[in-house]
């Protein structure tokens, strides 16, 4: 079992910057693919990013390609989500996910795939 809480979440006004952390906990955290999904009101839950495990391989959406940053600390169990340049579309719940199987090969993988889920922290961009 793996254990995930988002934090870093906020209200920040266009062109601002937020700092989303996930920690996790329940095993090994070097063990585990990452990604981070948002979900805007009224929208489907759309990927972000996602990092391998060693945290040298890294994708994103693009629509955040160049303004997000994804990253991750394997001996603090914590997986980050840097988010610069913010605007209002970039408002929405914000979700660590986790799976201890798949490889990150360039391809995308869906909500779906990833076995472990944390919470959601609001991020709310204002114009």
């Amino acid at each position: 079992q793996v254990q995930l809480v988002e934090s870093g979440g906020g209200l920040v006004q266009a062109g601002g910057s937020l700092r989303l952390s996930c920690a996790a906990s329940g095993r090994t955290f070097s063990s585990l693919l990452m990604g981070w999904f948002r979900q805007a009101p009224g929208k489907e839950r759309e990927f972000v990013a996602v990092i391998s495990r060693s945290g040298r391989l890294t994708h994103y959406a693009d629509s955040v390609k160049g303004r997000f940053t994804i990253s991750r600390d394997n001996a603090k169990n914590t997986v980050y989500l840097q988010m610069n340049s913010l605007k209002p579309e970039d408002t929405a719940v914000y979700y660590c996910a986790a799976d201890p199987d798949l490889l990150y090969t360039g391809r995308v993988f869906r909500e779906g795939e990833y076995d472990y889920w944390g919470q959601g922290t609001q991020v709310t961009v204002s114009s």
